[in-house]
């Protein structure tokens, strides 16, 4: 039905145009624009979820709004991720043989130098480990004990960039999030009242109903913008919440209060996993679990504070008095590139540290037993599940896309000064130079070479603009449909139809100057299809700006193609080549060239109907004349506009095609060998028959952490002793 429906919608837009790729291009949009309206567009689920007979009801397991958390323990053994070069002549190991365990109501941080493999364990065990043919990713994880290869809990990644709409303030920006994750919440009332509590609780309130900001405009601090990160992950009440270097770029009391944060979630029942470089003590002293890693191999998994120090000094390895923990812990397993000696020593150390702690990791892994929280039998049944988040229509998810685009793009008062004065400023330097021309012949060139312009300038200042900013939007947009916030139908209509109003006063701005001053064909009616017609193609290239900037990953990548692809359609655009001179092999783009088709339009807008001085048989007499040098006499205004519509419409499709083909993917964990994997420490099962209400608990004293064995150490003739050095803080 849908497919006859998106046949209908073509054949009725074909009949608009003569050209055969026009009505090729028209078929292919209206295939895809029927499809995104009619579609039910489903939400982007984790990759290698379950099959649709799976799925199932999620009202016992979705805390929902009511801020119930379902406790989570997570626990990952022979974790090992290897990279290959291009010619996969040589393998380099990020993580080797990594084990470790995160449980409920405890913040586990994971630690370690530059290039550890911090970053690469904590993508693993949320699954965004972005995929490549060149990794290579094996090990067992487990959920609540049970063998899960995929995600079958609700989870929060806090990144460590972070992107918001700069326009919107702190509670704009979650009264929308709630809007989209939440939509059993109809009442305005409970989305006020559930977004107060969440500004109280990660304390944002002082700051709620300030901008967020970007580099252009100031807004909230680094600190603030960490704090709203998490907020927004919070909203569908996560079980486990991965957090990558919270404290990246921030000082230290901002680095402190995320941490407490982090804290106070990790005490309300989460699971919480983050990755940070080396934090001061008062931060480290709010980790209940640590993680140390070293040149991807594991030194050190269990309880945090006095605990590693005390497993560290039966090594031989004693922190001084009045020195962080973290600087210690930092210093001992970081190798010492000072001299070839110090990185042997260093090293040395270091492979000694990671076997001992091979031989002794179940004892100390697993020292802290599992609270279980109080929860339904029905709520822990993982492993047949998996989560579908519900969504509101497709005309709720388009309202409020267009809420928030509207929003965005009316706020963003420097840029749109700056493109008003660069419009106008062009229009004036443009009228200056064609000022008042004439009937004579001269004036036919001046007033081709014109419209020739004002056509590549139109196009070029609406893509600069869109390549500039899309690619950051792409990334907003690409996580918020990961998280099933709505689909791309929605999204990119409303991001046309928002930015109609503010899009279409520049070309208007410019077209007022432009015209009167160059004395353009003096009539209301041709000035405003010439306001017209500058107007869809300023929409036009700020389409292929979506579509380069869906295409390209990067800000920078979009702005050296976007000008390059442009160049080619000003080359043919009608003014320097001919379009029946054109190329056989060449024809398809004037067809395709909004720059060829706006000239077009301008042309004939321009010339017909007017009279040239004359002295020879031979001069130009007409407009239509210089129109039928061009090949442009048999063309309408009709034509041109109803071109341009269908290459925005055509490039929009692609720009929805390209998103869902280029959205992230990420690396599947693979089982390992049977020989390689470990041993699994036997556990008291979790079982929802013997629940007891969770209460956060303590680690145990260091002397408890083992009662009956004595750790090994290193031979003494094989490590230096180690000396931290500079002075006692």
């Amino acid at each position: 039905m849908a497919g006859s429906g998106g046949k209908g919608v073509g054949q009725i837009v074909t009949g608009l145009g003569e050209s055969g790729l026009g009505k090729a291009l028209a078929a292919i949009a209206a295939a895809f624009l029927f499809r995104m309206f009619s579609g039910p567009g489903p939400a982007l689920l984790p990759e290698n979820c379950a099959d649709d007979d799976d799925i199932d009801d999620q009202s016992d397991f979705d805390g929902g709004h009511t801020g119930k958390v379902v406790p989570v323990t997570i626990r990952w053994r022979s974790i090992t991720c290897s990279l290959s070069d291009k010619s996969s002549k040589s393998v380099r190991f990020l993580l080797k043989n990594v084990e470790g365990e995160a449980k409920p109501g405890r913040l586990l941080a994971i630690m370690g130098p530059s290039g550890s493999g911090k970053t690469t364990l904590l993508n693993i065990l949320a699954g965004q480990l972005t995929a490549s043919p060149r990794l290579h990713l094996s090990g067992l994880l487990e959920v609540n004990g049970n063998p899960s290869m995929k995600k079958t809990y609700k989870f929060a990644f806090v990144r460590q960039e972070d992107l918001f709409f700069s326009q919107l303030t702190v509670r704009e920006t979650l009264s929308l999030a709630a809007e989209l994750q939440l939509p059993e919440i109809t009442t305005v009332e409970a989305r006020d009242e559930y977004v107060n509590n969440l500004l109280f609780k990660i304390g944002l309130v002082s700051c709620a109903d300030s901008i967020v900001g970007d580099a252009k405009i100031r807004g909230i601090s680094g600190g603030e913008k960490k704090r709203l990160s998490l907020a927004c992950e919070l909203i569908a009440s996560p079980s486990v919440i991965f957090a990558d270097e919270p404290t990246t770029g921030l000082d230290a009391f901002q680095a402190e209060k995320v941490v407490e944060n982090l804290r106070q979630l990790a005490e309300d029942g989460h699971t919480v996993i983050c990755s940070i470089h080396q934090p001061r003590s008062s931060v480290y002293s709010k980790f209940d679990d640590i993680v140390l890693l070293t040149e991807g191999a594991l030194v050190y998994a269990g309880p945090a504070r006095d605990a590693p120090l005390e497993y560290f000094s039966k090594l031989g390895y004693s922190c001084p008095d009045h020195v962080n923990p973290a600087e210690f812990l930092a210093d001992l397993i970081s190798i010492d590139y000072s001299s070839s000696a110090s990185v042997d020593s260093s090293q040395k150390r270091i492979d000694g540290l990671v076997e001992s702690f091979s031989q002794q990791s179940s004892t100390i892994l697993y020292a802290t037993p599992i609270a279980i929280r109080d929860v339904s039998k029905d709520s822990v049944k993982f492993e047949r599940r998996r989560i579908v988040r519900k969504k509101g229509s497709w005309w709720r998810q388009f309202s409020l896309l267009l809420k928030r685009a509207w929003m965005q793009a009316s706020r963003d008062g420097p840029t749109n000064k700056v493109r008003a004065r660069m419009s106008i400023a062009s229009a004036i330097i443009f009228g200056s130079v064609f000022w008042r021309m004439g009937r004579s012949q001269t004036s036919i060139q001046d007033r081709m070479g014109l419209l020739q312009v004002a056509a590549i300038n139109t196009a070029m200042a609406a893509l600069t603009k869109t390549v500039g900013v899309f690619p950051k939007e792409r990334a907003i947009v690409d996580r918020e449909r990961a998280k099933g916030c709505y689909a791309l139908g929605p999204y990119l209509v409303s991001k046309l139809l928002a930015e109609i109003p503010v899009g279409a006063a520049f070309p208007l701005m410019f077209g007022a100057v432009l015209y009167p001053m160059a004395r353009l064909h003096p009539t209301f009616s041709r000035f405003g299809k010439f306001c017209g017609i500058v107007t869809v193609e300023s929409f036009a290239a700020s389409a292929m700006g979506l579509t380069v900037g869906a295409m390209v990953p990067t800000t920078e990548a979009a702005m050296a193609v976007g000008p390059s692809l442009m160049t080619v359609f000003i080359v043919f655009g009608g003014y320097y080549v001919n379009a029946e001179n054109t190329p056989i092999i060449f024809r398809w783009i004037p067809r395709i060239s909004l720059i060829r088709w706006a000239f077009e339009g301008f042309c004939i807008n321009e010339f017909r109907g007017l009279e040239f001085d004359h002295q020879h048989s031979y001069d130009i007499q007409t407009g239509e004349q210089a129109l039928d040098r061009l090949s442009f006499a048999q063309s309408h205004i009709r034509d041109t506009v109803v071109a341009q519509s269908r290459i925005l419409l055509f490039l929009y499709c692609i720009t929805h095609r390209l998103m869902e083909k280029n959205k992230p993917k990420y690396q599947q964990i693979q089982l390992p060998p049977s020989d390689k994997i470990q041993p699994e420490q036997q556990l008291e099962p979790f079982n929802t028959d013997q629940v007891e209400q969770y209460q956060p608990k303590e680690s145990p004293p260091p002397d408890q952490i083992e009662s009956n064995q004595q750790l090994e150490s290193p031979e003494i003739d094989q490590i230096r002793p180690f000396i931290l050095e500079g002075p006692a803080v």
